[in-house]
């Protein structure tokens, strides 16, 4: 039975940061329509799949809502579907927004898994970033989850930044690593088109740090990772062991169903993917219309789905099964090239990407297509 993934986009900021480009908005004073709609919008999929067994708050900064702005929020969904016992439910937080009274509130609400924003344990670094919080800030928030009796602890990361240095790295890692979380996503810093940080690219004034140096952060951190217990089950993403593995975005890299509900949010099940509008507004207002808020759907044929398959799993440690390649005798001579080159295994009948293979992630599946 595939059971779904239940995402929730929390739209609203403090402050945006520079590199960011996830929807979202500092006018909190929207936050009533939005949940007027979510509510809406939740009644609308009330029929959607099986229970759910996972759920995921993200945004956005979904700690900027109180009590009692997410206590209905959680009561809806328990209404209008169903989930499973043991479900992993999510929150994106911010270590400026973690206080006692906020991880009591968040644990009688049911979340049992916390997704931290360190991105670093370096201040310059975070001055960069221009994140709310200091690296004694994050470190207290930690300090913080734990006491409140939190089990499932996963800390963002950001790496290859400009002027950050491999001593720079290490520092942040083995810091992250003192407080032994269960999980790690360490992103490769990206400037992406529109933002901020992307107006300065187009003026000369940033740029990314260059291949082989961010290849040498990838390379060191997995293998530094893998030595202190973690496994490296997704490029960005690595588990002190397999049952801290995120659930909800196994969900993604193994395209099985999951609802996304708020503006910009993406949903998928069977060969049809779908998105909604990105503007709280318009998917306010086409809820009350009494319409999905839907911006595009998009319906997979045969071989999209193949191909897709193949850069998903390619991207994990549990690769992809070689009846999944399809003509083996056709692609046995750029397996065995894979082979040689030591970009992946092939064992048990599925074609695992190695820590090289990682790094071309991307390019593997062009060559089986």
């Amino acid at each position: 039975m595939q059971l779904s993934g239940l995402y929730i986009h929390v739209p609203f900021c403090a402050s945006k940061c520079p590199y960011c480009d996830f929807y979202s908005t500092r006018d909190q004073s929207l936050v009533p329509v939005w949940l007027e709609a979510l509510e809406r919008e939740i009644r609308l999929y009330r029929d959607f799949s099986l229970p759910f067994d996972t759920i995921y708050f993200g945004g956005g900064t979904p700690t900027l809502l109180s009590e009692r702005q997410l206590a209905p929020v959680m009561e809806s969904l328990r209404g209008h579907f169903s989930f499973t016992p043991d479900a992993e439910v999510s929150i994106e937080a911010n270590p400026d927004d973690i206080h006692e009274s906020k991880l009591g509130f968040l644990r009688k609400l049911g979340f049992n898994r916390i997704s931290l924003g360190v991105q670093s344990f370096s201040d310059p670094e975070l001055v960069f970033l221009k994140r709310r919080h200091k690296a004694k800030e994050a470190a207290r928030a930690i300090e913080r989850i734990r006491e409140a009796g939190f089990k499932n602890l996963s800390l963002d990361l950001m790496v290859g930044m400009p002027g950050q240095d491999l001593e720079s790295w290490r520092a942040t890692l083995m810091k992250a690593l003192s407080v032994k979380p269960e999980h790690l996503s360490c992103y490769q810093f990206t400037i992406e088109s529109g933002t901020p940080f992307g107006i300065l690219k187009e003026k000369g004034a940033l740029g990314e740090c260059p291949e082989s140096e961010g290849e040498m952060f990838f390379l060191t951190s997995s293998q530094y990772l893998a030595e202190q217990g973690y496994l490296h089950y997704e490029i960005s993403n690595f588990a002190r062991g397999e049952d801290n593995r995120c659930r909800h975005n196994l969900k993604y890299w193994q395209r099985l169903p999951y609802l996304g509900l708020g503006p910009s949010a993406h949903s998928f099940r069977g060969n049809e993917r779908w998105w909604n509008v990105r503007s709280i507004k318009k998917w306010s207002q086409t809820l009350q219309e009494g319409r999905p808020p839907v911006e595009g759907r998009e319906w997979l044929n045969d071989d999209q789905i193949r191909i897709e398959k193949l850069f998903l799993g390619f991207r994990t440690s549990e690769g992809v099964g070689l009846e999944e390649i399809g003509g083996i005798l056709q692609y046995r001579e750029t397996l065995a090239e894979f082979l040689r080159l030591g970009l992946m295994t092939v064992a048990h009948g599925r074609a695992v990407p190695t820590r090289q293979g990682f790094l071309v992630a991307d390019q593997l599946p062009q060559r089986l297509c």
